[in-house]
């Protein structure tokens, strides 16, 4: 079987401890080519990673032509120009998440991408991919938890390191855009529909100036008929103990994830659902979301087919985003 030839641009932690190794794994994917601005990582990468060439720069890595699709884990201020870049020269494109740092800039990129129509453009929210996900959705479709009407989500980390681009705020730093972004995707995905309104409330580091606590609210209109509404609350924090977990409850049930968004490739994953008196406890094998994340973007490639999630989902998000930083700062609302 085909499998579509890779490049990476930088050597981002993410990208080597997570998702080259995954990728390597895929069963359409293969990761042939890595760059840095400065050789000697790209290089180091490379040999560690079993990675075939190393490139000094960027550029030069875009001018291979064995390279038909590239995964972007740059910080997030070089997304857009990078994507862009990428496309002129012909290749695919999977960015990491958040695809731009602002709701004008998104649709500035949306805008752009439609000038290059035979090439595949995907904002890389891996924990879609994820098996627990298909199961959460049937659940809910089937009924089981009766009409969906409320979601919690909670991911926080402590990390107060200047150094860190995270903590970086003119570069796209922040919790919102680094973790905020997974507990938005996740209630826009399950309540499969966009939020009439936000509410958000952050807190700023005085010496960073990143939000280091954000908590929002997502209305969502689930019936115009009936009026009938739901709601998704979230807090991220890049400052407090880590924890991730989130809960879905409908009218007649509930389920609980207990790893929503990094599931550990290498141990199950767990969701449980409680209905009237039955509690129910699903485990998953141990899988990798990075190595299915990849293959089924290759797929797309190789298939001449729509990416599993179209560039509209990412300006979306980056709406809603944009939304409680504008609420928050008492500008200009949904």
């Amino acid at each position: 079987m085909t499998k579509i030839s890779w490049g990476v641009l930088s050597t981002a932690r993410i990208g080597l401890d997570k998702v080259i190794p995954a990728m390597q794994k895929g069963e359409y994917s293969e990761v042939t080519a890595i760059a840095s601005r400065d050789y000697s990582k790209a290089k180091n990468a490379a040999e560690k990673l079993e990675i075939p060439r190393a490139y000094g720069s960027y550029e030069d890595l875009l001018k291979d032509k064995e390279i038909q699709a590239v995964y972007i884990p740059l910080p997030n201020h070089l997304h857009v120009e990078w994507t862009l870049k990428s496309l002129k020269a012909g290749k695919h494109v999977l960015c990491e998440k958040p695809i731009t740092m602002n709701y004008n800039d998104a649709l500035y990129l949306q805008k752009e991408i439609k000038k290059f129509p035979g090439l595949k453009v995907m904002e890389a929210f891996m924990y879609r991919f994820h098996p627990q996900w298909r199961k959460i959705k049937s659940l809910i479709d089937e009924g089981a938890i009766g009409t969906l009407k409320n979601i919690h989500s909670m991911f926080s980390y402590y990390n107060v390191n200047p150094k860190d681009i995270r903590n970086q705020a003119d570069i796209g730093g922040g919790g919102l855009l680094d973790i905020g972004c997974y507990c938005i995707n996740f209630s826009r995905f399950i309540f499969n529909n966009e939020p009439e309104s936000v509410y958000g409330a952050i807190e700023y580091d005085p010496m960073l100036k990143i939000d280091r606590l954000v908590s929002g609210v997502l209305n969502f209109n689930l019936n115009d008929k009936s009026g009938e509404k739901g709601t998704a609350t979230f807090t991220c924090s890049t400052q407090l103990a880590y924890n991730q977990g989130a809960e879905i409850f409908g009218t007649e049930g509930k389920i609980k994830v207990e790893i929503p968004f990094t599931p550990m490739p290498d141990q199950s994953a767990k969701i449980i659902y409680q209905g009237g008196e039955n509690t129910i406890v699903t485990k998953f094998d141990p899988c990798d979301q990075y190595t299915f994340q990849g293959d089924q973007f290759s797929l797309s490639i190789i298939d001449n087919a729509d990416v599993p999630t179209p560039f509209e989902d990412a300006v979306s998000n980056m709406r809603v985003i944009q939304s409680i930083f504008d609420y928050a700062s008492n500008k200009k609302h949904q």
